[in-house]
Order: structure tokens, then C-alpha cells, then sequence
């Protein structure tokens, strides 16, 4: 059956940012339309599969705005300290270290972040969508898209049609709308994969989240809510492993029996969360960084991963997504209210020149980390320890690095 729908906004890609944007505006009032290749995941009876999301205190607030941080069915575990060290394998991490504590970043202090369950978010928004009148939802659908001066059309294989003013492509890294758009692409490959997995400790984690680097790369621990079954019985002390490695040494990891790699996670761990196994899935993806030289073309957004890509040595590539998600959504829908076209390329650029100085920013930090933590030269080894060190001493420099990690302004609260 054919059909054609005119709505305000359409949105390529219904994963954690396209979906997000999409349920924000529609809940305020703007017409959207929302297309996904893939099929929705079934979310009724998901299993614990060890994935999460670290969401800043600064990226809560569009959860918030889209109706979804209330319908999180896992309670999301709130992030108090951070821990930051420099270490060996099986070593104790050095002396010199960092320690942010949630109450020294504000005057009206909450956590640094929440850690979120994936599956958690991903059921969430597969319940928000039916419920929002203004949110067209079309998925698995495959669709190709027409921009002209005055408005979009997206032909849907099948006969629909949708008529926009404005689409925005949050497809991941390989946008193929980017691509259709000609914008060039820097990438960065790092060599490396990140192993993600969770683990059930003996030892609650008294919500601290862990970045101990090593020469594999870091290592981070983040610490979730208690599950109910991850294993038999359920498990009360939950985090979260995020672990970079060199490409081939994660290979060999990834084959190791839940035993063996249990172990190797203990040997980087350390003792302080007692007895550990690992529960859930182990997952693994290829390390790269990705600068695009614009977010913005003809009646076209870029946001999340089709706008940038980081390591994730500070968690925060959703993160920015998210925060692509709060400045594009303002801007709509103010101009939608005032009954302006939101596809309009001052609209636009209003959006570029509000991200992209963050995002570069962010980018630049992480790639240079990366970069420092991941080198065994002696020297440059002593002299980042002593930074360490010099930092943890520095309140006025440790209070701009914990408000930057929470997404919010260098001063105020």
C-alpha cells in the first residue's frame, strides 16, 4: 500500500541518537518521520548481555525531555567518584594518581554520569515510539532521498513517500547520506579493539568508575545497578569493562574460556572488588577516530556517529551524540514554533558552529590521551605521573576537567 506522509523532519537511523532526537521532537510538538534499515529489535524478554552506556549529567536531560529516562526498566547506577591511574599488568597502579569526586565539580553537586543498560535504553525507546502521534515509524525500511532548495523527499522501497523540510542522518559512521553528500571524511585508525563485557564482583563498587591505564591501552571499570539475571540467583555488585587492547593481543583474548579471561581480567583489575566473573556476552569493536570537515549540507544534519567517531578512553562518544541531539532539537523546534522552515541553512549553521568546536575539542583530548597513556618510553611514562600527580593537586583544574566529562559549562552550575 502506498502512501505519502509530509512531515516536518525526517530522521535517518533509529539507534540511541536518531531515536532520541526523534521521540524529543515529536514530543514537542514537531511532525517526524523515523527510518531504520534493520528491523527494531524484539525487546520483550531481552537477555543481561553486559552492554551499557555511561550517559553524562549534561546528556540526561534530552533522556529526559523524550519521555525516556522514565521508562527505563533497569534503574540506571549513578557514577560518584573517578578514579584515573597509571599502571602494569599485575602491578599496583602508580602512586600518582587522580581522584574526582562528584561534590567538588558544582555547588549543587549530582553524579558525574549514569551508567545505562543498553538493552534498557534500546526497550525504552521501542515502547516510546507507538505512543507519540506526531512520530511516523519505519523500519526495516530502505529508502532514498531527493534534497532540493525547498524541501526533501524520501521515496521508501515500496511506493511511499515522505515529504520534509529537513532530514537528519544518524545512520553511524558509514552514513551513506554523508557520503550522498560529498563531504570528506578523516579517519584515524588506532590498531586497536575494544573488549566490551561485564563482570560480577564480591565487593560492592561504591559507584566509583576506574581508568587505569596500561600499555595495552585502558582499562575502565564502571560501575552498574545490581541485576536480577545476569545469573542464576541474579548479582548484587555489577560493572561494566571496557578494555582496549592492540588488535592482536584482544584476539587472542576474546578466545579465551570464560575461566581464562576471568583471570585476565583480575590480573588488570586488581583485588579491591574481591572474587570476579564474567557474565553476559564479551563484544568487540575495531578502534578508529573519525573527523568530518562538515555536519551540515542542503536540508541535511549530520548528528552522532555520522558527525564524528572518538576512542573511548573518557566514554563520551554517545555522549556528544546526545549533546548533537539537545542543540539540533532547540533549534527545530524554536523554529517550528515560530513557524519557521527547520530545514532553513541558517538553522543549519547555527547547529555547526554550536558543535562542532565541542566535538573537535573532545576529539583532539582523546586522541592525545590515547596517544600519551599508550606509549612504554620511560620518560614520557615519568612525566605524565607526575602531570597525574601535579593535576590531583590543582582544584581549579581538576573542577574544569570533571565539568567537561559531566557535558556541562566550564563555570557555573
Amino acid at each position: 500500500m502506498t502512501q505519502t506522509v509530509s512531515v516536518q523532519v525526517s530522521i535517518m537511523g533509529a539507534g540511541p541518537v536518531g531515536g532520541t532526537i526523534a521521540c524529543r521532537l515529536a514530543d514537542a510538538g514537531v511532525s517526524v518521520a523515523l527510518i531504520d534499515r534493520a528491523a527494531l529489535p524484539p525487546m520483550e524478554n531481552p537477555a543481561f548481555d553486559g552492554r551499557a552506556y555511561a550517559i553524562a549529567a549534561g546528556s540526561r536531560g534530552l533522556l529526559e525531555d523524550a519521555g525516556l529516562w522514565r521508562a527505563l526498566d533497569v534503574v540506571p547506577n549513578p557514577i560518584r567518584d573517578i578514579r584515573v591511574s597509571d599502571g602494569r599488568i599485575g602491578r599496583p597502579p602508580s602512586r600518582l594518581h587522580l581522584h574526582f569526586d562528584h561534590r567538588d565539580a558544582a555547588q549543587d553537586p549530582g553524579p558525574f554520569g549514569w551508567m545505562v543498560e543498553a538493552r534498557a535504553l534500546r526497550k525504552a525507546l521501542n515502547a516510546r515510539f507507538p505512543t507519540q502521534p506526531n512520530l511516523h515509524l519505519f523500519a526495516p525500511a530502505t529508502a532514498t532521498v531527493e534534497r532540493h532548495d525547498d524541501r526533501c523527499v524520501v521515496s521508501l522501497h515500496g511506493g511511499s513517500a515522505i515529504e520534509c523540510q529537513l532530514v537528519i542522518a544518524a545512520e553511524g559512521r558509514e552514513s551513506p547520506l554523508r557520503e550522498q553528500a560529498g563531504i570528506p571524511v578523516t579517519r584515524i585508525p588506532y590498531g586497536q579493539t575494544a573488549i566490551v563485557c561485564a563482570i560480577s564482583h564480591q565487593r560492592p563498587h561504591h559507584d566509583l568508575a576506574i581508568e587505569h591505564f596500561l600499555p595495552g591501552g585502558p582499562f575502565a571499570v564502571l560501575p552498574m545497578a545490581p541485576s536480577s539475571d545476569a545469573i542464576a540467583g541474579g548479582a548484587p555488585h555489577v560493572s561494566a569493562i571496557v578494555w582496549t587492547e592492540r588488535r592482536d593481543a584482544a584476539t587472542t583474548l576474546l578466545a579465551l574460556d570464560d575461566n581464562r579471561f576471568g583471570r585476565e581480567v583480575s590480573r588488570r583489575l586488581g583485588s579491591h572488588l574481591g572474587a570476579i566473573r564474567p557474565i553476559g556476552r564479551r563484544w568487540s569493536y575495531p578502534l578508529s577516530a573519525m573527523i568530518v570537515q562538515r555536519y551540515v549540507d542542503r536540508r541535511l544534519a549530520l548528528a552522532g556517529d555520522a558527525a564524528h567517531g572518538i576512542h573511548p578512553i573518557a566514554g563520551q562518544g554517545l555522549n556528544l551524540g546526545l549533546r548533537d541531539g539537545i542543540a539540533l532539537a532547540d533549534l527545530i523546534i524554536a523554529a517550528a514554533q515560530a513557524r519557521q522552515d527547520v530545514g532553513d541553512a541558517t538553522l543549519l549553521t547555527r547547529y555547526q558552529r554550536a558543535r562542532q568546536p565541542d566535538n573537535l575539542l573532545m576529539f583532539s583530548a582523546t586522541d592525545g590521551l590515547g596517544r600519551l597513556f599508550g606509549t612504554e618510553r620511560r620518560l614520557l611514562r615519568a612525566t605524565r605521573d607526575l602531570g597525574i600527580g601535579a593535576v590531583n593537586r590543582t582544584t581549579a583544574t581538576k573542577r574544569l576537567f570533571m565539568r567537561q566529562a559531566m557535558g556541562l559549562p566550564p563555570t557555573g552550575d
